[in-house]
């Protein structure tokens, strides 16, 4: 497979205005986080918090593991903020067939952001046609109930070829998002991560940056080298920093 470039796809994204406007104010860059909680020891009032604060700020979304997505839902009902969730998480190493039954589960409950982790161990085995097949499983049912698609790449884990192979399956398979890291292997998002996948991605789609992004400053590297979308857990004191309450 030719890895294709943002310079020769049609149109280039332009991550210095996108960033720029995204930075405008703590409001516009609300608009483009995932309000996350995923630890495994979360509590029932830990996910409400983390909804009420997703609908408090306007972030993109509220990211919660699969147990929590029916409370979530509930929660944020009439708010406009949708329920994210994960599918394979954190290892991707889970059958094909069970990610496309979870993710039938999810948007069935009310999910409309599902951010499936890749089977990595298939991709550095050379297994790319099971990659991009378990990859197409979850976009399909996804985009077949409305919702979005994300696809953690676990950029950490793999040289440089395998992120570019990698991203480029996704893109193929379906993806509506490019996604760095899941915040569970052994390094997050990196602003060479971020955009070699934007390189990739061009303006076919979205780049998410995720894993060990706490501060302003992380934030502002990060789209500034062509992340469209940011997950962290850490979006409220980050958002403050650019002055919100």
């Amino acid at each position: 497979m030719t890895v294709m470039t943002a310079d020769n796809r049609a149109g280039a994204f332009d991550a210095l205005a996108f960033s720029q406007r995204a930075l405008s104010s703590w409001s516009s860059l609300a608009s483009f986080f995932d309000h996350t909680l995923l630890k495994p020891d979360a509590t029932r009032e830990q996910v409400v918090l983390l909804c009420e604060e997703a609908a408090g700020y306007r972030f993109a979304c509220a990211m919660v593991n699969p147990a929590w997505v029916a409370l979530a839902v509930a929660t944020l009902a009439g708010t406009g903020v949708p329920v994210g969730t994960v599918v394979g998480f954190p290892l991707g190493a889970s059958l094909s067939t069970t990610k496309r039954l979870e993710t039938q589960s999810l948007v069935a409950l009310g999910a409309k952001e599902v951010d499936m982790v890749i089977d990595i161990g298939a991709l550095k085995s050379g297994n790319h046609l099971h990659v991009s097949a378990d990859i197409r499983g979850v976009v399909e049912v996804a985009h077949e109930a409305g919702a979005v698609a994300k696809v953690i790449l676990e950029t950490s884990l793999l040289t440089v070829q395998q992120k570019l192979l990698a991203a480029e399956l996704a893109l193929h398979a379906g993806a509506d998002y490019l996604k760095t890291s899941t915040g569970f292997a052994n390094g997050g998002a990196t602003p060479g991560d971020v955009a070699l996948l934007r390189g990739v991605a061009g303006t076919l789609c979205g780049v998410k940056a995720s894993g060990g992004i706490r501060t302003l400053e992380h934030a502002r590297a990060m789209l500034e080298s062509g992340a469209s979308r940011i997950g962290a857990s850490a979006s409220v004191s980050i958002v403050r920093e650019l002055g919100a309450p």
